[in-house]
C-alpha cells in the first residue's frame, strides 16, 4: 500500500484552560482509511486542526519524516497534506474543469487556467475519472448536486498531489446513493493515498472504514477494526450515556456506537 503514514504522540490542545485534545496518540499507516468518531466535543475536528496547523498544539505530529507542529499552514500543505471542511470550498461560477485546473495550476497564469482548451493535463483527467465527474467537466460547479460538490473538492486535493487527505464529515447531508458513491470513491483514493475521515454517520463508517479511532473528552477511548470497536463496552457506554446530545432511540442491547448516527 502506497502513501505516507501519520504518527501522533501526546498531542494536546488547550483553549483558555480547557483541554480539547488531551494526550492523543495515533498511528495511521500508509494507505489506511481511518475513521475518527466520537460524540460532539470529543476533539475530532480540533485534532485535525492541530495536524494542519490551524491551532497551536504540543506533542509530536510526524508525516513524511517531518514534525508538523509549529509549521505554518501553507508549509504543511506543501508537504502533501490536504483537508476538506463540512462545507465544500469550490468556485461555483466556474466549471468543474476550471476548478480542477486552478487547484492544479500553482504558478500558471490565471488566463491559462481559465481558458477553454482541448488538452487536459493528465492529473486533471485522472481526477475527473477517479471522482466520476468526467461527463460533467464543462458544467458550472454551482449546479452540481451536493455530493458531486464534495467529490469535486476531493478531486481538487488529488490534482495537488496530496498524500494525506483529512476529510471532515464528507457525507453530511448526502442521499443514501451519494453516501455509497462517496465510500467507493474513498476506497479508490486510499489505494494510493492515506485517508482520515471525521464522521458521525455510523452506517457509513461501518461500511467503509478500514480502521476506527473513537475519541471521547479529548482522549482516544478505543481503536481497532469496526468489529473490535463495536464490541468495546467502553464505546457503548459513552454513546449510551452521553448527555451532550439527544439520546438516540435504541434498546439497551443495541450497540449504539455503530448503528446510530452520533
Amino acid at each position: 500500500m502506497s502513501g505516507e503514514g501519520l504518527t501522533v504522540r501526546d498531542l494536546r490542545v488547550t483553549f483558555d484552560g480547557f483541554t480539547a485534545v488531551d494526550g492523543v496518540d495515533l498511528d495511521i499507516r500508509p494507505g489506511d482509511l481511518r475513521f475518527l468518531i466520537g460524540p460532539n466535543g470529543a476533539g475530532k475536528t480540533t485534532l485535525v486542526d492541530a495536524v494542519t496547523g490551524l491551532v497551536k498544539a504540543t506533542g509530536s505530529v510526524r508525516f513524511g519524516g517531518q514534525d508538523l507542529l509549529g509549521k505554518p499552514v501553507q508549509k504543511i500543505a506543501r508537504l502533501g497534506i490536504g483537508r476538506t471542511f463540512q462545507t465544500a470550498s469550490i468556485f461555483e461560477e466556474l466549471t468543474v474543469l476550471q476548478n480542477l485546473d486552478i487547484a492544479a495550476g500553482a504558478g500558471r497564469g490565471v488566463w491559462t487556467m481559465l481558458r477553454r482548451r482541448k488538452d487536459i493535463p493528465e492529473p486533471v483527467a485522472r481526477a475527473l475519472e477517479t471522482t466520476g465527474l468526467t461527463e460533467l467537466r464543462d458544467r458550472p460547479a454551482g449546479v452540481l448536486a451536493h455530493g458531486q460538490k464534495q467529490w469535486l473538492e476531493i478531486g481538487m486535493l488529488l490534482v495537488q498531489d496530496v498524500k494525506l487527505l483529512l476529510l471532515d464529515e464528507p457525507v453530511a447531508g448526502m442521499s443514501h446513493e451519494e453516501r455509497d458513491a462517496t465510500g467507493e470513491l474513498l476506497r479508490r483514493v486510499s489505494e494510493d493515498h492515506t485517508v482520515v475521515v471525521i464522521e458521525h454517520d455510523m452506517d457509513f463508517m461501518r461500511s467503509f472504514a478500514r480502521s476506527v479511532s473513537v475519541l471521547h473528552a479529548g482522549k482516544v477511548l478505543s481503536e481497532g477494526t469496526v468489529a473490535e470497536v463495536q464490541a468495546d463496552a467502553k464505546v457503548q457506554e459513552v454513546y449510551l450515556g452521553r448527555a451532550s446530545e439527544p439520546e438516540p432511540e435504541a434498546t439497551p442491547t443495541t450497540p449504539v456506537a455503530v448503528t446510530e448516527e452520533a
